[in-house]
């Protein structure tokens, strides 16, 4: 995949970071999800972005009223009485320490207004390194390291403020279930996830495709193990750029989970950093191609330190004008089979390439 400087943004990226995101920890520092994380990805993004122009959005808590534009007041409530408790499990594989209650709202109430400035056109691209991650938590619950959804959480602020039409690509390894089950019967916002299957959390498959007028609107492209850049390459040519530019949406948000590369612990893909510039690079020339430029980056899962810094790092290069092409290559007949399946339950509702 060959790379060529392009020319750098000409507005400011808005970027969502704060110290107090790290508060989140399980005390024992052997939890994968861990403020680590962070430190890697900060070291990723500040070799990126260098001298180019950034805005920083100040980290605010999220309000009782947005949080429930995607969560039950019930949730936020019961959520919010747990997290009073110290150290504990809101489930077996997400935790809690005394930070996370306002790690886990700033985080929300940060990519919300993110979310926002793109909606408003004042800030056309966005990164936010977000802790706790989001995108496995649903309506009623948290799960698999998420307590509040923070993309979900993000499309819905945009729609709020008057977009009608928002796109989430979730490339994170693990299926996206509650963002699905957020936007499953709405048509106003278009879930694509790309993710190993079958794997955690067990949803994903390529017949769910949305509900009532929801469907048609959420698209799995659910990939074998061992899957690499040729094949996610194949992916966006084939399904997701295509229905991102029938669909026309007026924001792209993109759920950046890092543990599809060969080096996670956690997962069984074979991407490198290579393949998260080129995927970032098609979806940022789709909203220039669209006529907005808005895409807004938001980290989820990656669990190898190394990979996480090198692939936030291509991510945040490919925003600021760096182009990798999508990699091209045969693809192995099971592949092949699982992109076909997905247009085969998409292709009543979207006209999709034939291969």
């Amino acid at each position: 995949m060959a790379e060529a400087a392009a020319n750098l943004v000409p507005s400011p990226i808005a970027i969502v970071d704060d110290s107090r995101f790290d508060a989140h920890h399980d005390g024992s520092g052997h939890h994968p999800e861990c403020p680590e994380r962070l430190v890697a990805a900060r070291d990723g993004l500040r070799a990126a972005l260098g001298d180019a122009a950034t805005c920083s959005v100040t980290a605010r808590e999220a309000k009782q009223d947005e949080l429930c534009r995607v969560h039950t007041p019930h949730y936020v409530e019961r959520l919010l009485a747990r997290l009073t408790r110290g150290y504990g499990n809101l489930d077996p594989d997400t935790y809690f320490s005394p930070g996370t209650r306002e790690a886990a709202w700033l985080a929300a109430g940060s990519v919300i207004d993110m979310a926002q400035l793109m909606a408003s056109s004042t800030r056309q691209r966005g990164v936010a390194l977000l802790r706790p991650p989001g995108h496995h938590a649903v309506p009623t619950n948290s799960m698999g390291f998420c307590l509040l959804n923070n993309i979900a959480l993000a499309a819905a602020a945009a729609r709020a403020g008057g977009l009608k039409r928002v796109a989430i690509v979730d490339w994170d390894v693990h299926h996206g279930n509650g963002t699905q089950d957020m936007f499953y019967d709405d048509p106003s916002v278009l879930f694509i996830s790309l993710h190993q299957f079958p794997f955690y959390p067990g949803t994903g498959a390529a017949r769910e495709i949305g509900r009532g007028a929801g469907e048609g609107y959420t698209a799995n492209i659910a990939l074998p193990a061992e899957s690499g850049p040729e094949t996610y390459g194949a992916a966006f040519r084939e399904l997701v750029l295509p229905m991102l530019r029938a669909y026309a949406p007026e924001l792209i948000l993109v759920s950046a989970g890092f543990d599809a590369h060969q080096r996670d612990p956690l997962a069984s893909m074979n991407l490198d950093h290579q393949t998260y510039s080129a995927m970032a690079t098609s979806l940022i020339d789709l909203a220039d191609e669209l006529g907005h430029g808005r895409i807004g980056f938001v980290l989820e899962g990656g669990y190898d330190l190394y990979a996480l810094s090198d692939s936030v790092r291509a991510v945040a290069s490919a925003s600021r004008g760096l182009r990798t092409e999508l990699p091209l290559g045969k693809l192995h007949d099971h592949e092949r089979a699982a992109l076909d399946q997905t247009r085969h339950f998409l292709a009543p509702h979207w006209q999709l390439p034939l291969i």
